[in-house]
């Protein structure tokens, strides 16, 4: 079992992948981190963009063992890599709530979001996926986040708290 945390203004009873934001790192899905001290700060980060509520922190079990008994399709990226930075830049240009991967599952590397502006320069060409490895590279202690992006995916979720 992990324990896993997402941050936020306000409490997750449960999820709904309807609200998931379109051109995420790892596409739309619901997104947790490893990490309570990080998931904190986008918590806090989160009620000062919203401008309501207050920071909370939902936290959930995930069990890797039954995910890989369900069969789910997962990827795991263990550290920054070109394969890894292509796959941040396919997902953040999709527009859509159609998913550009197969994948159940995704865990790796938090990408930085300051750095729009390189994606761009990497899309048009006038950068190499080497370069935008080291410019998508989040900033501080190593952030390793967790996508779940289908159905079957979050009802591995268990709600066990709120901080």
């Amino acid at each position: 079992m992990i324990i896993l945390y997402h941050g936020s203004n306000v409490k997750i009873n449960s999820i709904d992948l309807s609200k998931s934001k379109k051109g995420k790192d790892f596409g739309c899905g619901f997104y947790l981190n490893a990490n309570r001290e990080q998931a904190f700060s986008m918590a806090e980060r989160t009620t000062r963009i919203v401008g309501a509520g207050m920071p909370v922190l939902s936290v959930f079990e995930y069990d890797e063992k039954l995910a890989s008994d369900y069969g789910l399709n997962i990827k795991v990226f263990e550290e920054y890599s070109e394969e890894w930075a292509e796959f941040v830049v396919m997902n953040r240009k999709n527009n859509s709530e159609i998913p550009v991967h197969p994948y159940d599952i995704v865990i790796g590397p938090i990408a930085d979001d300051t750095v729009g502006v390189q994606i761009r320069r990497f899309i048009m060409g006038y950068m190499s996926a080497k370069s935008l490895v080291e410019e998508l590279r989040f900033k501080g202690d190593k952030a390793i986040q967790y996508y779940f992006g289908t159905l079957r995916a979050v009802e591995l979720l268990r709600n066990i708290d709120f901080i």
